[in-house]
């Protein structure tokens, strides 16, 4: 039986200790107040009012008799009062034990008299007793308190003609019921209403916070590598919750798209890693083989040493423009800071078409490149953006296969557009044409010239994009922005 008990004094502590069960609490112990307060002021309201009732009717009592200028004996003899002797004639103890209210005369000397011939009874005794002189009460305009047999009254005195002294006294005894009953009311329906508010409150809060504790769900979800899960809309949500919820949806969005791209960033620096690692081997395997035959004296022949030392030269080469590129992919990679100023993009579209005029003079070459198209880039990239895609152009396509190249500004931005009619590519090499070291069939070159376009571009805060079709060419577009590219 130990563990049940405990197990239900953890679960109350856990609610108390809860948001939850401190809203809950608050609004309780802030309701409670508000019902001690007004009940506290009601009850000295109702207090003061029968109170005041009571002093009042003494008061109108005690000023009809003080004016009346009547004697005791003249009282005695008017029978015509008729509430003097039905209301205000003394009865004994025994037939009123305690009496709503007393009518007592008493001499100067403060000893109490009979009336309409009965003697004093031990209410007017007591009543007698209980004040020390009737010249104090009619000194004072308001009523005093008295006690008398454990019974609260309210006492005034007035003086007759003939000097006899009258006492007035009203019992407190059904105000004070009045207000006992009207206390315990209060209590019972403030209970009530305690009770009433703590179950709201708890299903309202319940209510209300079943976004935050959606949250906690979805929050422990993608600790648990779910990283799709997104917090779902409240029926009826609040504003701050639903603000709360659409932040947290577009941090968890953001979150989510970081790790892809540090997931793919490093999946590629994997596959570049390996990627680098094969096309150095190569190389160098050549060199390290002509070397060794070297050493070894296997290479006597004059002839077979220079063919040995033009290979090792061609390999050397190949491995430093392989080095100068992957250099080259590295500082685009850190997003470094160009030299922009005004270039004259076709003047770099002409002179790039004669340099390949030189080196494939039987070559179609259409160049659409007139007049002077000033762009704000860097004149360095923007001649190896074009020297790598007609280099391509050089490798890849037949010698005969015509290009065309073409510059011009529309919709703000200036387009530069490599075409050929050689092979094309299929759908599946066109879709990896920028990644590092893609060769589309195996082909030469070190597969790092396309992505070097599209570092470049990107740098000038452009795009490249390319269309093509097996049997119907390649056609490469840069699209550069009309305006200064700014960069922090």
């Amino acid at each position: 039986m130990r563990v049940p008990r405990l197990s239900w004094a953890l679960g109350c502590e856990r609610g108390i200790h809860s948001l939850r069960g401190k809203l809950t609490l608050a609004n309780v112990a802030l309701l409670a107040l508000g019902i001690v307060a007004a009940t506290a002021v009601s009850v000295m309201g109702m207090r003061y009012y029968l109170l005041d009732q009571i002093d009042t009717e003494l008061v109108k009592t005690r000023d009809s008799l003080g004016g009346s200028q009547l004697t005791l004996r003249q009282i005695d003899s008017l029978s015509v009062l008729g509430f003097v002797r039905d209301r205000l004639a003394p009865q004994t103890l025994e037939e009123q034990p305690r009496p709503d209210s007393i009518f007592a005369a008493v001499d100067g000397g403060g000893e109490p008299v009979g009336i309409l011939g009965f003697q004093p009874t031990d209410a007017q005794r007591g009543l007698a007793g209980a004040v020390d002189h009737p010249r104090a009460l009619i000194e004072d305009p308001e009523p005093r308190d008295v006690r008398l047999y454990g019974t609260a009254y309210r006492a005034s005195a007035t003086q007759l003609a003939d000097g006899t002294y009258i006492l007035l006294a009203t019992s407190t005894d059904g105000l004070h019921e009045g207000v006992a009953k009207v206390i315990k009311l209060d209590l019972a329906i403030g209970s009530l209403l305690l009770a009433l508010l703590a179950c709201l409150t708890m299903f309202s809060v319940r209510r209300r916070m079943r976004p935050l504790e959606d949250m906690v769900e979805t929050s422990s979800a993608i600790a648990e590598g779910d990283l799709t899960r997104r917090v779902p809309s409240s029926q009826e949500p609040t504003l701050e919750v639903e603000q709360l919820r659409l932040a947290l949806n577009s941090m968890l969005h953001q979150v989510e798209s970081a790790y892809r791209t540090r997931e793919r960033s490093a999946a590629q620096l994997r596959r570049f890693v390996a990627d680098a690692s094969h096309e150095l081997r190569t190389p160098l395997s050549a060199i390290r083989g002509y070397l060794q035959l070297y050493d070894k004296g296997m290479l006597s022949d004059p002839d077979e040493r220079k063919r040995a030392w033009e290979r090792v030269l061609a390999e050397t080469d190949r491995m430093g423009r392989l080095v100068d590129e992957l250099l080259t992919l590295a500082r685009l990679d850190q997003q470094p800071e160009l030299r922009f100023r005004n270039v004259d993009i076709s003047r770099l579209v002409r002179d790039a078409a004669e340099d390949l005029r030189v080196q494939q003079p039987d070559r179609p070459i259409t160049v659409d490149a007139d007049g002077s198209l000033l762009v704000h880039g860097d004149e360095s990239g923007l001649r190896q953006v074009l020297g790598n895609l007609l280099g391509n152009v050089h490798t890849h396509t037949p010698a005969d296969a015509p290009v065309r190249l073409g510059v011009r500004r529309a919709d703000g931005v200036v387009r530069l557009c490599v075409a050929d009619k050689g092979p094309g590519l299929g759908p599946e090499d066109a879709a990896r044409v920028f990644d590092r070291f893609f060769r589309a069939g195996g082909g030469a070159g070190s597969g790092l010239g396309m992505a070097i376009v599209q570092g470049v571009v990107r740098a000038h805060g452009g795009e490249v994009s390319v269309r093509t079709a097996p049997g119907e060419g390649l056609a490469v577009t840069v699209t550069l922005p009309g305006r200064a590219a700014v960069r922090s």
